[in-house]
């Protein structure tokens, strides 16, 4: 009887249908970049939705959604740098992706005629009439950041900065600077703007008078200089720099460096000065906060910065007028405890920060507010969701994007002390299919402390030994939460796992070590990646835990990822295809070599060779006679961020060695797939594979 009781649930699990469809799930929008007008009421925030993307504007004091562009197609064409003209009439934003290394344009539709990077702008002056006539693509160009004053747009195309008035028929300014350019930051009065111009092996702040057509630089050094802000009078200019180190760009844990430092200049005199510096130690690594700017300068006179000196990242301030260099503990720490500050963004005069952080939550976000010059930070959002990405309006208002467990990502007005959806979900929507992950922790074999979120199949028989499946993250500056995520690419991937876990698999998604979220010493552990794969053992963690497990078939345990998660799954395959059944690899790094570049001194042949060998030795490649599991292998070949040549060399090594494998490759797609019915087919391609090799 137990035998036939065992064949009929194997037989019931094996016909038993999802109750919502691939489709269904990757169907609601995806809001991201939501900004508030420098004047009046109104946020304004990008709309990926089915692979077609727009702008969106909600006004006060409705906040009624409107579009402010009328694109129609899944086409691969990216919107993203959103930026508002100051008296909130129109919309900047970057359409298209740039070039790779080859000068490429992203193309993912193969069109005959090319991929473009252009940028564009949407009025919106009558509400929602742009959506009417439609935006006006301006320059072939990225990065737009508007004068104070409205005259004039500037951006960056092809590493130089670009300057368009607004008006018509005025003259366009190019600024030819060697190096490529960044961090564009425009003056109170609108005269000058400042930049970043980055050599290579040292960055440079550079200053454009616009009055005069004339070119200086501040106080320039062999250093990395970054993140410019003016004063609010626009006499002052400060910045980030970090000391040139040879080894500064090289792979693996960096704890501890040569401390990063805030410098101001005088505009005028260019007089120089170091305002505060890091401790040697904890913290001397500059890590940055998610912000428009790294520092805010507020009209009382204090510099916000984030810093590490604790051992997470936080909000630190400290008078810009202090005439003697501070050294680390005489900055006020504005959001103390044991979390991770991630979104900020400053109140119109500085004056407080609202900001994102998992204080109290470790898996989740919430929005929290805290005065520049100190003070008892106060929470803004409660209960079990997820909260980023804060925009306020200049009266104070505040706007967000939210998501939880099932309810996926939306943006929302802060009213009191509750969100109100400023675009619902749709009632078609399957929320109420879906599963609410559980928080794990679990020991790695050599005793680290590991987070996960584990799904479980709903209403899963007691006696049931399910197929399993492990999810690796990619980044691996990452951290995967407790609900839809805040990132598209890994919103994805949430959604798949919540596929599987409805296709009747336990589905563990892993925080591994190098990961963000849990404090500077967990993300950067030492001997990771490329320095010797020290995470794979929260891997091997995850897996003994899932065999520990009443209701995982110990067998049939499969494992899968993207990017840096992609890695971890051909590394588990290759090193324990005895404890992994079978994998799903999307663009996975399998030869460190192939993407490690100016990493050890030129000077030092042996050190260069240790590093070489250490890079192998920690890829999937290296242990290739264990590799017996099968695998799916997921790439487009315009990939960016992991060279094709990883699948190329990894195919090579399993058709030599006889391991089954299947392959999905999208010419002209990049790392972050662009078309829409690109995820889908693979999603499909990975549930049918997953399903062939560990279904019953």
């Amino acid at each position: 009887m137990k035998i036939l009781a065992g064949i009929f649930l194997a037989l019931t699990l094996r016909a038993a249908a999802p109750p919502f469809t691939l489709d269904q799930l990757l169907s609601a929008p995806f809001p991201s970049e939501l900004v508030a007008a420098p004047r009046g009421e109104a946020f304004a925030w990008i709309s990926y939705d089915r692979g077609i993307r727009n702008v969106w504007v909600a006004r006060g004091p409705g906040f009624t959604p409107v579009a402010a562009t009328n694109f129609t197609a899944d086409d691969g064409q990216d919107i993203t740098e959103l930026t508002w003209k100051p008296d909130g009439t129109a919309l900047f934003f970057t359409r298209g992706t740039g070039p790779n290394s080859r000068g490429e344009f992203a193309n993912p539709t193969s069109s005959p005629d090319g991929g473009q990077q252009s940028l564009w702008m949407a009025n919106i002056a009558n509400g929602n009439a742009a959506a009417k006539t439609g935006p006006a693509e301006l320059a072939s160009g990225h990065s737009p950041s508007v004068a104070p004053d409205g005259s004039a747009v500037a951006y960056l195309s092809n590493g130089l900065v670009w300057i368009t008035p607004l008006a018509d028929g005025a003259a366009q300014a190019r600024l030819i600077v060697r190096g490529s350019s960044k961090d564009l930051a425009w003056s109170p009065d609108s005269k000058q703007l400042a930049f970043i111009s980055d050599r290579g092996d040292h960055a440079l702040v550079a200053v454009y008078s616009v009055r005069d057509n004339s070119l200086r630089y501040l106080d320039p050094s062999v250093d990395m200089d970054q993140s410019p802000v003016w004063s609010p009078d626009g006499s002052q200019v400060a910045f980030i720099r970090t000391p040139a180190a040879v080894d500064a760009k090289a792979w693996g844990a960096k704890p501890a460096g040569q401390p990063w430092s805030i410098r101001i200049v005088d505009a005028a005199t260019g007089k120089a000065r170091e305002l505060w510096r890091a401790r040697e130690g904890v913290g001397s690594v500059f890590w940055p906060v998610d912000a428009r700017a790294q520092l805010t300068w507020s009209a009382s006179g204090r510099i916000v910065f984030p810093w590490e000196g604790d051992g997470w990242l936080h909000l630190y301030s400290i008078p810009a007028t202090d005439s003697v260099p501070a050294t680390g503990g005489n900055a006020v720490l504005l959001t103390p405890g044991d979390f991770e500050v991630e979104d900020v963004t400053a109140s119109a005069d500085g004056k407080s920060l609202v900001y994102s952080c998992n204080q109290d939550d470790i898996d989740r976000r919430h929005l929290w507010r805290v005065a520049s010059d100190g003070g008892k930070p106060e929470r803004l959002s409660t209960g079990d969701g997820i909260e980023w990405s804060p925009a306020v309006s200049p009266a104070g208002r505040i706007a967000a994007l939210r998501s939880d467990a099932k309810m996926p990502e939306r943006p929302a007005i802060l009213d009191g002390a509750k969100l109100r959806d400023l675009t619902p979900v749709a009632a078609t929507f399957p929320a109420s299919a879906l599963v609410e992950p559980q928080p794990v922790l679990f020991t790695s074999p050599d005793g680290a402390r590991i987070h996960a979120q584990l799904f479980s199949p709903a209403a899963a028989p007691t006696a049931a030994r399910r197929p399993a499946v492990i999810f690796v993250h990619g980044g691996a500056r990452r951290q995967m939460l407790l609900g839809w995520h805040n990132m598209f690419y890994y919103r994805e991937m949430y959604a798949f796992n919540q596929y599987l876990a409805a296709q009747g698999y336990v589905v563990l998604s892993v925080n591994y070590r190098a990961g963000i979220g849990y404090g500077l010493a967990f993300r950067e552990t030492p001997g990771y990646g490329a320095t010797g794969a020290v995470e794979y053992n929260d891997v091997l963690g995850a897996a003994a835990y899932l065999r520990s497990r009443a209701d995982v078939d110990p067998a049939r345990i499969g494992i899968w990822g993207g990017s840096y998660g992609g890695y971890l799954t051909a590394l588990a395959l290759a090193r324990n295809s005895d404890l992994f059944a079978a994998g799903v690899d999307f663009h996975g790094v399998h030869d460190w070599n192939l993407e490690i570049t100016n990493t050890v001194p030129e000077s030092d042949p042996a050190r260069r060779q240790q590093v070489t060998r250490t890079a192998f030795d920690s890829s999937p490649l290296a242990s290739m006679e264990k590799w017996r599991s099968p695998v799916l292998l997921v790439q487009g070949d315009d990939d960016r961020n992991v060279a094709f040549a990883n699948s190329t060399r990894l195919t090579e090594a399993l058709r030599k060695r006889g391991v089954p494998f299947e392959q999905i490759i999208y010419p002209d797609e990049t790392h972050d797939f662009l078309l829409d019915a690109h995820w889908l087919a693979a999603f499909r391609a990975a549930a049918g594979f997953l399903a062939k090799y560990l279904r019953p």
